[in-house]
């Protein structure tokens, strides 16, 4: 199978447009021109209008940014790559997406309701709205930002240049890796992370191509674990959500201070669900060899 987004260079064009659309270009680029779209205007903001009593940038300026990076993605697609945008289509926003939201929020509560029912969690009370435009807003521009940037445009490149199965493991690792910084982390939270999102969003990705599925996915995860449980999202402090909960006993069940995404349970229940969706990957041909086994059949 080849890429079904194999770069559109030939020896007809330029030599800098051909290493412009070299893959590791198209990865660097990509990566600091969506890293700045994010982190100038929320920098920005907080300059102008600092945070609130939680620590929070408003809620407004997270979704307008969210809403940004989909606008930004679209500037790269045309001005850099120069190529239709079929990971993001507007056609296809509204369904995938919401399969993807409500997916994310069954995945999570499914993950801990295993931990309450293994004596991890406890529910001590109904909280109301609590933070509820704040957890909406983180979920937002989480789950954009981070799958523009990690699957949009690192699975993407680094699969041209490695297949399929180089490209998730690397991209899964990176994943894991850039939440080593969070309050909280260690280095089973960061493999957990690796694995159960790594994966999980990746096949989303791999499944249909398209962005819309992984965006839903990540932001429901991050919303339910939030809003719903009010238990830190990947080592943010616990915000208080819909039900007030406590969690107890080792770390290995309840995350510590990364929170339950870093559970032995939700690697299993979401690295399951992952590989879940590698199989539907694979069974629909979804699977992009590396370049030296294509080049080593031809030769033979």
């Amino acid at each position: 199978m080849t890429h079904p987004d194999a770069s559109v260079a030939t020896t007809s064009q330029p030599r800098w447009r051909r290493v412009l659309l070299h893959p590791g270009s198209l990865l660097a680029i990509g990566f600091i021109w969506l890293a700045l779209a994010e982190v100038v205007p929320l920098f920005l903001s907080e300059k102008l209008f600092g945070r609130n009593a939680e620590h929070h940038i408003h809620p407004a300026v997270e979704i307008a940014v969210a809403l940004w990076l989909l606008v930004a993605w679209k500037l790269y697609k045309r001005w850099v790559e120069r190529c239709a945008d079929i990971e993001l289509p507007l056609a296809r926003a509204l369904p995938e997406w919401l399969a993807g939201l409500a997916f994310g929020i069954l995945l999570f509560s499914v993950m801990t309701g295993v931990v309450a029912l293994l004596g991890g969690l406890t529910v001590t009370g109904v909280g109301g709205f609590g933070q509820l435009a704040p957890m909406l807003s983180m979920a937002a521009i989480s789950g954009v930002g981070e799958e523009l940037l990690f699957r949009g445009v690192i699975l993407r490149q680094l699969e041209k240049m490695v297949g399929t199965w180089g490209g998730l493991a690397l991209t899964s690792a990176f994943f894991g890796l850039a939440h080593l910084g969070n309050a909280g982390a260690t280095w089973f939270a960061a493999l957990a992370i690796a694995l159960e999102a790594g994966l999980l969003l990746g096949a989303a990705y791999l499944l249909t191509r398209r962005l819309w599925l992984a965006i839903g996915i990540h932001s429901g995860w991050n919303f339910t674990q939030g809003w719903i449980f009010s238990v830190p999202v990947s080592g943010g402090k616990a915000p208080e959500g819909l039900l007030l909960t406590q969690r107890h006993g080792p770390e290995w069940l309840t995350g510590g201070a990364f929170g339950l995404e870093a559970s032995a349970v939700a690697m299993v229940v979401a690295t399951f669900a992952g590989v879940v969706l590698m199989r539907r990957v694979i069974r629909a041909g979804g699977i992009v060899p590396a370049p030296w086994t294509l080049r080593r059949h031809t030769k033979e």
